[in-house]
């Protein structure tokens, strides 16, 4: 209720001391009856003040509504369990540690984990016991001729090294005994589809996710050959279930050349952390990988800060 002002009185009110004066003479009725009737054009006046007014009132409401309702991106993750998806990307295994790294130090962890690639090693690798930070020390010490084994074969490389590699590093054997689920999508040679792997030995499976094509040969497991998750599904997302309700997928916004096009994908329920700029990295690259893993590090640790206003959180590195 607004306060009655001398602009709101006629003369006639004046002359008698107001409307206040008006209502302790003769009470309500007469105050009324001595009050002129206002103009349309008064009226219409009035009308808009209070309408907007109101609008005023709302806004003001709904903004702090807005304002209380909005949540980091760590908020978000600490509110509810939520599930781990991480991209293809070539070398961006070293991007997905220093992801993970940041997660692991908030106390942020993973019920399920999934990937394709370089997503399937960090995920796979750290549902098998491997913490961020000791994987961080195995990539900052990984040199080409740890995994560089040419053979004859329909790849350049056998990838006897990078198995060997990955058997002495992980602690659970199995999908079976990781410590939260997780799968893995490989490329089926013959049938070429996408294979979920999610069952069985794990180091073979991280293997075969991560043969990119001609510079890898394919991996055989039980009998069939497999290639690069990433081919068909570079989201890694086939081996994450629907009914999933909270899913965070780490995108790696870098296009590889063969890649005509890159879409992020999106689903319900489903967070997306997008670091935009990171130094891209190979074989004969890998000091940028190692810069990649500070860059991804530091960057979703600023990421985490920042307040959730659509379905994709993105950062530069």
């Amino acid at each position: 209720m607004r306060s009655l002002r001398p602009d709101d009185e006629t003369p006639a009110q004046r002359s008698r001391g107001g409307r206040l004066g008006q209502f302790l003479v003769g009470g309500p009725k007469k105050a009324r009856r001595a009050t002129a009737a206002p103009s349309c054009k008064e009226d219409r006046s009035g009308d808009r003040e209070r309408h907007w007014r109101s609008i005023h009132v709302r806004a003001n409401w709904m903004g702090r509504m807005v304002l209380e309702e909005k949540t980091t991106l760590a908020g978000w993750l600490a509110r509810a369990p939520f599930a781990l998806t991480m991209s293809s990307g070539f070398f961006s295994f070293y991007a997905h540690t220093g992801f993970l790294t940041a997660l692991e130090d908030a106390g942020l962890l993973p019920t399920r984990v999934s990937g394709s690639s370089a997503g399937a090693l960090v995920g796979a690798a750290w549902a098998a016991g491997v913490d961020a930070p000791r994987l961080a020390d195995e990539l900052e010490r990984l040199e080409r001729r740890d995994f560089w084994d040419p053979g004859i074969g329909a790849g350049l490389l056998r990838g006897r090294l990078f198995r060997e590699r990955m058997e002495g590093l992980i602690s659970a054997r199995t999908f079976e005994a990781c410590r939260v689920p997780a799968a893995v999508s490989v490329f089926d040679v013959v049938t070429r589809k996408t294979r979920v792997l999610d069952g069985g030995e794990v180091a073979p499976a991280i293997c075969a996710s991560c043969a990119v094509p001609v510079l890898f040969q394919p991996v055989r497991i039980g009998g069939r050959s497999y290639l690069d998750g990433g081919i068909l599904d570079r989201p890694g997302l086939a081996g994450m279930p629907a009914s999933e309700p909270r899913v965070l997928y780490h995108h790696i916004a870098s296009r590889s050349p063969w890649r005509t096009k890159l879409e992020m994908p999106s689903r319900p329920g489903m967070l997306t952390l997008a670091i935009d700029g990171l130094p891209r990295s190979g074989p004969f690259r890998l000091h940028e990988g190692r810069r990649a893993y500070r860059a991804a590090r530091d960057a979703t640790k600023r990421a985490l800060e920042r307040p959730v206003t659509d379905s994709v959180v993105g950062v530069s590195a």
